[in-house]
């Protein structure tokens, strides 16, 4: 009850007029923080419509009520955290009224900071947040006009307010002062003109005069680190190289040589670990923007002091720490790399360092060669593991089998595998004594430990391909041996799974050597093979994934007649199959028949094909023919759990072999696929008959479970051949999908909800795909069993049914691209019913379903826009001014901001079509006398205005208006429209708060752009590639 009469009372229109009461009468702190929040709401949303004098109210009060509380030391510590939120206020109203309606705002500050110690402190902190909403967070929150302005206004009226700071710092000796300034200033760093900074004491007074004190250290650091970023040009290098010389001669007073600061870590404070984690970001921070100037202008004792510093912290068991360091590393591999790659094809001045002042690539290497030694060994120790390892140790110290992958281990383990890699090409040499000298100690037991053999050996694993081929032999070799020779060694199962785990890893990893040693290749699939019989079920798992890896790079030395062999080796597998997975579990068989596939799948002779995938899969057709004939005579051994089972799993490898195989797997299904629809529907009817009898419950049933498996496989069986059947769509269309179609989807309509596959769905989606036109016969079919039903199972809210929810609006999505003219003979009943559902489904907060329904409409209405003209005259006049509406709903909506770029996409084309009269036919009544002088350009302008005046009660007329013309004055440049769009968003103060996901578009097409570039430079380094991901060599 009460929280209900707290609701009603803040969303009530006027409660901010009882807000000053409550701020001055109240003792509950509680109570002030609600009525600050309703002041809050009422700034970001209302202020414009307020009348003069509450505003001149709202802000003198609070204005008042800020230099009283910060008028003394005493008071400004005990109403710290009420006062921030004040501050916060004042920054609100700040945002909204300065310039023009305070023009003093910064005279007035600076001249009482000089009235009162407190109030100049607190002051400071004011400044810090205006900084940071102008300069910091203006992109999301303010429109591009009014953030331009404000950050023009912030520097033109800066020189006051660096007086100010550079007096309390020359003058002040109160430390919470002295630090509240710091921080001030570490905000305006990063806008303010360089002459502020690199002109007067600042920088040394920093390093001199605040970095000792270990009140004033990390703030000081952080603000040597935003300087340090800065790119001044060429006018302030000499500054930049006495600040990095001063600074690391302060740190060296301060730290020493830092020996032993990864024994000593955990019995830091909290300060003194930041102070590290700080120390750490300014050093990679400035060395990665400015490393060159100061390897030619510093000594190179303060170069290598630095280097030295980072290496030490990167030895500190603390992950964001190290990720840190890891970033710099990388950058100095890569840019040595480059420079000597450059040297070699005649860039370079050579040890005479000819460069004109550069440092030659030769000098580069040698000056740090004792460093990337270092590093090395640093990269090898804190490796981590690779997402192909399934093998981990616990929290309890016991070995088992990993489930979830770990996004941030594998991201940390592909940057530390860049570093590795780089650090191989530039000492091939030294790289390899360091782990065969590692590997020795292993061996010797001196440092025996899972975990230092695993870091070892994924090391190992991950320099593939930057050897040279002879050097990558001779060390290869060795490894191998020795990791064989410890496997026979070591006693116990969690020793030998790690080991054996290993083993696999490195293997998998060197696929040129694998293909250039035949015999080496057999050997190693041969222990592959026992690993499938061992009592771990992680290594069994991993000698699976490991077969799949070798048969996708290594496929064509499988199926060859290799010298002294009596016949390819893939006949010997597919012959002794049933005994090397005589130990493997249901879904370990599946990956091996997954691996034979790839190995069938580069034998070009069909006839052949066709012989290696019969043998392959004769166990399991055994099974299923004599499972299948059993149903046959009596249709209730299927309420036998176990044979259910079964022929779940025999589908279950024909899915696996079949991905695998590609199209020429049809040999197999057409062995068993009459048998496999007569299976389906046998299914469908028990499950039916259970629903039926028992209600919806029965869909929990273990055997009805098992038997919806059978038609999932089933579908997916036919899903996974339509994807390869390149080439046979013809026959696909005649043979495969009317005895399908005939099974599934008379079936799909009549079950119940919970019954419903949304493998259906799927398969219908990507046969549609596959067979374009062919398929249009068949879409009124679709659309009777599958939209409607599957659509009344979603309506009813956006979370319910998530795999069907998405899968109906992909087959749209298909249909609309594919078979169009399909939907132009729906009846009118149900293309309206369609029409309503797309325009559902972009009100989804689900992503992906909003997303698909905005480009649906996007296809439909250009696919219309070609059409006939007396066909699209009449879908435009029914349902143009609907479906705008709808768009511009979603797009104001707070719940749908990450949909954005398909939003004004739509948006735009649908304006465009307007603007450029290619809708010829009314979209108004021409009839009515009032629209005698109507257009379409002029109606669709009063109808978004009149929406959005309804919809935006704080914006004025005026506002609207601009928002509409710009709409058609920039519908032919999206770049543009986007930001007038996303201004007016941010003008409506109903997206107060964060608005990245308006950024999203620009954002992930950096991404795009940035992960293009760093696949085009992978490519043209050896070992970049990941063997896996690498294309087809043979």
């Amino acid at each position: 009850m009460a929280q209900q009469v707290l609701t009603q009372f803040t969303d009530h229109e006027m409660s901010w007029a009882r807000a000053d009461r409550i701020l001055t009468e109240s003792n509950s702190l509680q109570s002030k923080f609600i009525a600050l929040q309703i002041l809050e709401k009422l700034i970001q949303t209302k202020w414009k419509i307020l009348d003069e004098d509450p505003r001149n109210g709202i802000k003198n009060f609070t204005l008042n009520l800020i230099v009283e509380l910060a008028s003394s030391e005493e008071s400004l510590s005990r109403n710290k955290l009420f006062l921030n939120k004040l501050n916060l206020i004042l920054v609100q109203i700040l945002k909204q009224d300065w310039p023009q309606k305070w023009p003093d705002f910064i005279p007035d500050i600076v001249a009482t900071s000089r009235t009162n110690l407190a109030l100049c402190e607190n002051n400071m902190a004011i400044l810090k947040l205006l900084s940071e909403e102008v300069f910091d967070f203006s992109a999301e929150q303010m429109t591009q006009a009014k953030a331009k302005a404000l950050k023009t206004q912030m520097c033109g009226e800066f020189s006051s307010i660096h007086s100010l700071c550079i007096e309390i710092l020359q003058k002040a000796v109160q430390p919470s002062l002295i630090l509240a300034t710091l921080e001030t200033m570490l905000r305006f760093l990063s806008w303010i003109p360089f002459g502020y900074i690199f002109e007067g004491d600042l920088i040394n007074n920093l390093c001199t005069r605040f970095l000792q004190p270990p009140i004033t250290r990390n703030v000081t650091i952080k603000c040597l680190t935003e300087i340090g970023s800065l790119d001044c040009g060429n006018e302030y290098k000499e500054q930049l190289v006495n600040m990095f010389i001063l600074a690391i001669t302060g740190l060296r007073d301060i730290l020493g040589d830092l020996g032993k600061v990864s024994e000593e870590w955990d019995e830091y404070d909290d300060d003194q670990q930041e102070f590290i984690q700080n120390v750490a970001i300014f050093l990679t921070g400035f060395l990665g923007s400015h490393l060159s100037l100061v390897e030619n202008s510093a000594s190179r004792e303060v170069v290598i002091q630095a280097h030295q510093y980072l290496l030490r912290i990167s030895q500190v068991d603390e992950r964001e720490l190290f990720k840190v360091c890891l970033e710099y590393w990388n950058l100095l591999v890569r840019r040595l790399y480059d420079s000597s790659r450059e040297s070699s094809f005649g860039g370079s001045g050579g040890l005479l360092n000819l460069n004109g002042g550069e440092m030659s690539a030769d000098l580069r290497r040698q000056m740090y060669s004792g460093i990337l030694t270092g590093v090395r060994y640093v990269m090898i120790s804190r490796m981590a593991r690779p997402e192909e390892v399934l093998i981990v140790e616990n929290d309890e110290g016991e070995i088992v089998r990993e489930f979830i992958k770990e996004t941030d281990t594998i991201t940390l383990y592909k940057s530390e595998r860049e570093c590795l890699i780089y650090l191989t090409h530039l000492d091939p040499k030294d790289m390899e004594n360091i782990m065969v000298e590692k590997l020795s100690r292993q061996m010797d037991g001196s440092e025996w430990s899972w975990s230092n053999l695993n870091k070892l050996c994924w090391a190992i694993g991950s320099i593939s391909g930057s050897m040279s081929e002879d050097q990558e032999r001779r060390v290869l070799v060795i490894i191998i041996k020795d990791l064989l020779s410890l496997c026979e060694l070591k006693r116990g199962k969690d020793n030998k799974a790690v080991v054996a785990s290993n083993i696999m890893y490195v293997v998998g990893q060197y696929p040129r050597f694998l293909k250039a040693h035949w015999k080496f290749l057999k050997t190693v699939a041969n222990k592959l093979f026992e690993f499938m019989h061992e009592l771990h079920e992680g290594v069994r798992d991993m000698a699976c994934d490991t077969f799949v890896t070798i048969a996708q790079r290594c496929r064509r030395h499988f199926i060859a007649h290799q010298p002294g062999e009596v016949s390819p080796f893939v006949d010997e597998i597919i012959a002794n199959a049933e005994s090397i997975t005589s130990d493997l579990m249901p879904q370990q068989v599946n990956r091996f028949c997954e691996a034979v596939g790839f190995l069938i799948s580069a034998q070009l002779n069909t006839q052949t094909q066709a012989q290696l995938i019969s043998g392959l899969m004769k166990p399991y057709n055994d099974i299923w023919n004599n499972l299948v004939q059993k149903v046959g005579e009596n249709i209730n051994v299927l309420e036998d759990l176990n044979v259910v089972k079964q022929l779940g799993n025999v589908l279950r490898v024909n899915v696996s072999a079949c991905g695998a195989v590609g199209k020429g797997f049809i040999s197999q299904i057409g062995n068993i696929y009459i048998d496999m629809l007569g299976l389906y529907k046998a299914v469908s009817e028990i499950i039916s008959s259970c629903v039926a009898r028992d209600g919806e419950i029965a869909t929990k049933y273990a055997n009805v479970r098992a038997m919806r498996t059978i038609k999932k496989e089933a579908l997916r069986l036919v899903d996974t051949y339509v994807k390869h059947c390149e080439g046979e769509v013809a026959a696909v269309n005649e043979n495969m999908v009317p005895p399908l179609l005939e099974a599934v989807l008379a079936d799909y309509a009549q079950n119940v909800p919970p019954a419903r596959d949304a493998e259906v769905l799927k398969t219908v989606n990507t046969i549609t795909g596959a067979l374009g036109s062919l398929m249009t016969d068949k879409i009124p079919i679709v659309f009777d069993s599958l939209f409607e039903s599957t659509v009344n199972m979603i309506n009813q809210d956006f979370t319910d049914y998530p795999e069907h929810r998405l899968a109906i609006y992909q087959l749209l999505q298909t249909i609309n691209q594919k078979c169009f003219s399909a939907l132009l003979n729906l009846p009118p009943q149900q293309f309206r019913f369609m029409v309503m559902s797309i325009m559902w489904g972009f009100k989804h907060t689900q992503r992906d379903v909003a997303d698909v329904a905005l480009t649906i409409t996007q296809d439909m209405i250009n696919n219309f826009n070609t059409c006939d003209r007396s066909i699209s005259d009449v879908f435009f006049k029914a349902y143009f001014i609907e479906l705008l509406n709808e768009v511009i709903v979603v797009l104001a909506d707070n719940e749908h901001k990450s949909s954005f770029k398909p939003q004004y996409l739509l948006l735009a084309r649908m304006i465009r079509l307007i603007d450029s009269n290619q809708i010829t036919a009314p979209l108004f009544d021409a009839s009515a006398p009032e629209n005698a002088n109507m257009n379409n350009a002029l109606f669709v302008r009063q109808s978004i205005a009149n929406l959005l005046a309804t919809a935006f009660a704080n914006l004025s007329q005026r506002q609207i208006e601009v928002f509409v013309e710009g709409l058609f004055n920039f519908n032919d440049d999206l770049d543009k429209f986007r930001n007038h769009v996303r201004d007016f968003l941010i003008q409506t103060k109903e997206f107060a708060g964060d608005n990245a996901d308006l950024y999203l578009d620009e954002t992930e097409r950096e991404i795009e752009l940035r992960k293009q570039k760093e696949k085009e430079l992978a490519k043209a380094i050896p070992g970049m590639v990941k063997p896996s991901e690498m294309e087809e060599d043979e």
